[in-house]
């Protein structure tokens, strides 16, 4: 995030020099959703991910029962909803008015939620997590390294209980963790050393007061919070909501404060927010932290349960749920950073996840929807227009282009020659991963484990 304040900082959360790595362009044209015409009333539409959002919302509400999910098609940019098998057809011809392409499937939506709360009570180890995933129409568990012996044991039987056809098991790369070490990097002292997390999205608090949101698990581990290693703190912990739920309101102490709604992708380019959207299945989104910089991906899940190792107690296990799951990669530092959507979406709060940013893996986030429900705070300082702050030089990237590649610079800061966001650097950071996760049906251990990002 770009993070101004007037009249003391120009930038009140700096990058602290972590240019993007990898994939560092970003924002492809935006393809418009087409225009329906009277001939072909029940064609599948075109749209941008977030009319496929607001689509997907407007049709889980109108179909009731009988919606199963949904996700975005990124490469024919349709929106694909499930509905259950019956005598359906006057629901199938509602969905595919409004534009969607509709698909019958066999699970519906209760009967994945009676099954997620079937793992709950019988699987939440450290180490698992699941979530649903429409394409499928199961729930995705995954497991790392430390879910060995009784407890994998447990796992592959509880899935077992549920029926064919309605869940799957995988082993991840990596450890599930929360990745706490440091958008913008912010830093913070506590008994036991010095922590980092990322600033997610500047927000105004519901005593309009300015704020920023970031991940809970940060939150409760330090309560000031400063924009320089060594520095003063310059923003205190309000609320703080870990687990359970991964996010946290941090206030900045000086209420004349001003900020901005953008991402601070490196090389002195920010991308617009403009609002906090729902996530949708097969989108592609962008994660910015200050650890890794800029990485893209797609997400893969949603209502995903995590149960993470507890960091107080040996023997414990912190659930989070309602997150987000992607195949986008992450490390520790990263936590609380922005993922958005490349049309200026806010979409969620990095928590923790599997892998690393050169083997791949999983990583998960929380809603920033939710978060800002909780809190009651607003994006940005809640007047349009406002916090462009004095003395800027921070160029606002156009939504219809791509980042400059960080390595094409004459020195002064000028950029050229843009590149795919989908595409690596030719050093194995890229974003897009395939062969993470190994199917274990024959109970196969990988050698890794689950962890979040401290």
């Amino acid at each position: 995030m770009s993070h101004k304040r007037i009249p003391k900082r120009k930038a009140a959360i700096a990058i602290g020099g972590v240019a993007a790595l990898g994939a560092a362009a970003i924002l492809l044209p935006n393809a418009n959703a087409s225009q329906d015409n009277s001939a072909g009333a029940a064609t599948p539409k075109t749209f941008k991910a977030t009319g496929a959002s607001d689509l997907s919302s407007q049709l889980a509400g109108l179909l009731g029962d009988a919606f199963a999910g949904s996700y975005y098609d990124s490469a024919t940019q349709q929106l694909v909803v499930n509905v259950i098998s019956g005598d359906n057809d006057k629901v199938v011809v509602q969905a595919e008015k409004a534009g969607a392409k509709v698909r019958k499937v066999q699970n519906s939506t209760a009967e994945l939620t009676a099954a997620a709360k079937v793992l709950k009570t019988k699987a939440t180890v450290p180490g698992t997590a699941w979530s649903v995933d429409p394409k499928t129409n199961k729930i995705q568990v995954l497991a790392d390294s430390s879910v060995t012996g009784a407890k994998w044991d447990t796992v592959l039987s509880t899935v077992k209980s549920l029926g064919t056809n309605m869940a799957t098991v995988k082993k991840t790369a990596g450890s599930f963790k929360t990745l706490v070490s440091g958008g913008d990097a912010i830093f913070a002292q506590t008994d036991q050393g010095g922590v980092r997390c990322s600033l997610g999205f500047n927000v105004t608090a519901s005593d309009g007061t300015p704020a920023f949101l970031t991940a809970g698990h940060c939150g409760v581990a330090a309560k000031q919070w400063s924009d320089s290693q060594d520095g003063q703190p310059i923003a205190t912990v309000d609320q703080a909501t870990f687990p359970g739920n991964d996010f946290s309101l941090v206030k900045y102490d000086d209420p004349a404060t001003q900020t901005t709604s953008d991402v601070n992708v490196g090389n002195g380019q920010t991308v617009q927010i403009t609002q906090a959207e729902d996530a949708t299945v097969g989108t592609q989104v962008f994660r910015m932290g200050s650890t890794t910089g800029l990485h893209d991906g797609t997400v893969t899940g949603l209502d995903a349960t995590v149960n993470f190792q507890s960091e107080t107690d040996p023997n414990g296990v912190d659930t989070v749920n309602g997150l987000i799951q992607t195949d986008v990669c992450a490390e520790a530092g990263d936590s609380g950073g922005s993922l958005f959507t490349q049309d200026g979406g806010a979409v969620g709060l990095t928590s923790g996840g599997s892998g690393d940013c050169t083997s791949g893996g999983e990583t998960f986030f929380q809603p920033v929807t939710a978060a800002l429900t909780a809190t009651g705070a607003t994006l940005g300082d809640g007047a349009a227009g406002a916090g462009a702050g004095v003395g800027d030089d921070t160029a606002t990237a156009d939504p219809s282009a791509t980042a400059a590649d960080p390595s094409a610079t004459d020195g002064t800061g000028d950029q050229s020659g843009a590149v795919d966001p989908s595409a690596t650097d030719g050093t194995g950071t890229g974003q897009d991963q395939s062969g993470t996760g190994q199917d274990t049906g024959t109970g196969a251990d990988d050698g890794s484990s689950l962890t979040s990002n401290h």
